[in-house]
């Protein structure tokens, strides 16, 4: 068995792309710039260094880059923050996984005080004492150094750990250091965007359902990426 699971929070306990995106438009749009809602929201698991360059060919760094980054981050945690809401069995999921004895730790492109509020969104709190955010890495995904920052904070090996998230980003970030993932379908992501996870379900409340038969029961176990029944 896995001994720590990683998790990342947006689209995979908390329902929150479809938020993040409209922030982002509206902060481009606050500076003059227009921008694609699809072409964004396909952008959301990405953090803003990787974002905005991705988008409108901006640096983070620069003076207009941390300008419509403060205020995404304005418009996201009082316009939208406050009405998000948790995933089924969000935080059920995450003490089910708990009660199995394994370690559990945040791993988000989201800055801490953002996170923090994601978490008792989800019911989570738990996650985020020993979490990685993006305060802690360079890098944000699909570069894997909250992934690495997350493991470090754990305490553990790749070979230890699964990741859970609902993103290719997540994908990509986990491989990159070593660490295979389960992926959520309750970002918006189709199968076959996710191709590279050990196993694909719905959100957490299916996964919930099927914690026995899955890769954190069993870690040889590669489960169909297949719909809920339920």
């Amino acid at each position: 068995m896995p001994k720590v699971v990683l998790f990342d929070i947006d689209g995979t306990l908390v329902d929150s792309n479809d938020a993040h995106a409209h922030a982002w438009v509206k902060a481009f749009a606050e500076s003059g710039i227009r921008t694609d809602f699809q072409k964004v929201r396909c952008a959301i698991g990405m953090g803003g260094d990787k974002l905005m360059p991705a988008i409108a060919g901006i640096q983070a760094d620069s003076p207009p880059g941390q300008r419509i980054s403060e205020r995404r981050s304005e418009i996201f945690k009082g316009e939208y923050l406050p009405h998000l809401r948790p995933f089924r069995d969000a935080g059920n999921f995450v003490s089910a996984i708990q009660a199995r004895g394994l370690k559990t730790v945040a791993a988000s492109s989201a800055k801490r005080d953002e996170l923090e509020a994601l978490l008792k969104i989800a019911g989570a709190l738990s996650l985020l004492g020993g979490g990685a955010s993006g305060d802690d890495a360079e890098q944000s995904k699909p570069d894997p150094d909250i992934v690495h920052a997350a493991l470090k904070k754990a305490g553990a090996s790749a070979s230890d750990a699964l990741m859970i998230g609902d993103t290719p980003y997540d994908i990509e970030a986990a491989a990159l250091a070593g660490v295979r993932t389960i992926a959520f379908r309750s970002g918006g992501w189709n199968d076959a965007t996710l191709q590279g996870a050990v196993a694909i379900y719905d959100g957490p409340w299916d996964l919930l359902a099927r914690l026995d038969e899955s890769p954190i029961a069993n870690p040889k176990s590669q489960i169909p990426n297949r719909k809920s029944q339920g």
